[in-house]
């Protein structure tokens, strides 16, 4: 079995085209469209069969437009685990503004899923991944599921012996207790659970050292969009420096670089390569239009590009000996 399994509770039909100009009241007209399978854990699973670890897709799956996601997978050689529910998987729908090159992303709520379809998705979790080393949870939670779901997918990942690596937003991060080995938030979805502006590394740090020290993590992965990244543990704190790339599309690109993160972990490299694997992946990810996946070979010709973390720490101490008479 894979040391990687995914799980989307929330799939979509990732829908992406372009357009001349984006207003109100008058028609828009969009050229040729792209659909790609996506949501969280299923654009995490297509970046690590990318970079070429095998991994399974768990999620639920239901009408038409679930069908047409399933088989865009199947392409894509995704070995997937689909749970069929009653509802219509949903669409989300990304424009990209031609004259200004703005982005605008639709995104709908997902069909509402009973307990018992969430239980069958729990079910379908622990069987495909009793072997399974890492447990990667990523995206919303759909209509029906409650907030403490994630918390519920941390505790089954430490009854199978894997490591669970979970990225969401709002109240189910906030719910989330423990057992999660790395949570990698936004500064957002950060600011947004401590309620506080977080506006220097500093602080950053120590936000993300208080979710580790309370015990819901043993590592967060803190994305900062252009300014990089930082990962924080009990022990440490790294900077990463963004790698400058011209820009396409970011959705998706938190995705690629959770599974870059998680690739670099299933390889047993250190944290910090592993981390650097992951802002490769996710620069990448920022090159490739609307929601088309990046190719390995410029995940890994970024790789060679990234430069190495720098310890938060041993900048402040360096610092202080500089202002030192």
């Amino acid at each position: 079995m894979p040391a990687i399994v995914t799980l989307t509770m929330n799939p979509a039909l990732d829908v992406s085209t372009t357009a001349p100009r984006v207003g109100p009241t008058n028609k828009i007209r969009c050229a040729t469209p792209r659909y790609d399978p996506g949501g969280g854990g299923i654009n995490v699973a297509r970046i690590v069969r990318v970079l070429g670890e095998p991994v399974v897709a768990v999620f639920p799956v239901g009408s038409a437009t679930g069908e047409v996601l399933g088989g865009l997978l199947d392409r894509e050689g995704v070995w997937s685990r689909r749970v069929p529910i009653d509802g219509a998987t949903r669409e989300c729908f990304t424009v990209d503004e031609d004259c200004t090159g703005d982005q605008y992303r639709f995104v709908l709520p997902g069909p509402h899923l009973s307990r018992a379809q969430q239980e069958q998705c729990l079910s379908v979790l622990a069987e495909v991944a009793r072997d399974a080393r890492y447990l990667v949870a990523s995206g919303s939670l759909p209509p029906g599921a409650p907030p403490d779901f994630y918390d519920r997918v941390a505790g089954l990942a430490r009854n199978l012996g894997a490591r669970c690596v979970l990225d969401t937003s709002g109240e189910p991060l906030r719910q989330c207790g423990a057992g999660v080995y790395l949570l990698k938030p936004s500064l957002r979805e950060l600011r947004e659970l401590v309620g506080e502006e977080l506006t220097s590394e500093d602080e950053q740090v120590a936000a993300a050292g208080a979710l580790v020290e309370a015990g819901r993590c043993e590592v967060v992965v803190l994305s900062l969009g252009a300014d990089g990244a930082l990962a924080v543990t009990a022990d440490s704190a790294i900077r990463f420096a963004a790698i400058p790339v011209a820009a396409r599309s970011g959705v998706g690109a938190g995705d690629a670089m959770l599974a870059g993160i998680t690739v670099g972990l299933a390889r047993n490299r250190p944290l910090h390569d592993a981390v650097r694997l992951g802002t490769a992946a996710g620069a990448a990810m920022l090159t490739t239009p609307g929601t088309r996946a990046c190719r390995r070979e410029d995940i890994e010709n970024l790789y060679h590009r990234a430069p190495a973390g720098a310890s938060v720490e041993d900048d402040r101490v360096e610092t202080t000996e500089r202002k030192m008479p």
